[in-house]
């Protein structure tokens, strides 16, 4: 695992030490911000499921100001705090152990507002339709911002969510799909 491209280009990402973390391959990463960026001019974006923070990490080196990633197990925070501490961005980021669901409604609370939004929680263990309902109650997505959910090949995304429009699906192989959500327009 490395970062794809931008001021940390080339740098090692540590994995999570255990074999529940699936990382986002490579090759699947580069795709994903060749469909949302590729380079960004600022903004935020908020990396639920985060692992070892390389979704956020990515974004951080193509241009985001700030990041917040959030995990629900203490290996994976010790990780991300470890990639945050040897690219020396902490001061750009934000890591909190808590469940997705308890994280979306505590940034709502806090008014926070992002560009972008990954989600990439255990294959079949997570409702995205429920998770796309919080954000959009809590009123987390910016007015251009883009919802990327990854999941399995085999699994099909709503295009009705509360709120939010599919715009695209792209498939990886046989085991991953990319689907990005905007804002419905009013």
């Amino acid at each position: 695992m490395r970062v794809i491209s931008g001021e940390f280009k080339g740098h090692p990402l540590k994995p999570v030490p255990n074999r529940l973390t699936r990382p986002t391959t490579d090759k699947v990463k580069e795709a994903l911000f060749q469909m949302i960026g590729p380079y960004f001019n600022g903004g935020s974006c908020f990396d639920l499921f985060a692992g070892s923070g390389g979704l956020g990490i990515e974004a951080l080196s193509r241009g985001m100001d700030r990041a917040v990633f959030v995990d629900n197990h203490p290996k994976a925070i010790q990780t991300i705090h470890s990639n945050l501490q040897s690219l020396k961005i902490e001061n750009r980021s934000e890591v909190f152990r808590t469940d997705a669901f308890r994280a979306i409604k505590a940034a709502g609370k806090r008014g926070l507002i992002f560009s972008f939004i990954f989600l990439d929680p255990p294959y079949e263990k997570v409702s995205y339709e429920k998770l796309l309902n919080l954000i959009y109650t809590n009123q987390l997505l910016e007015k251009d911002g883009t919802i990327v959910c990854e999941h399995e090949a085999n699994q099909t995304l709503s295009s009705d969510v509360m709120g939010f429009s599919k715009i695209r699906t792209e498939m990886y192989g046989s085991t991953t799909a990319i689907t990005l959500y905007k804002l419905e327009e009013k």
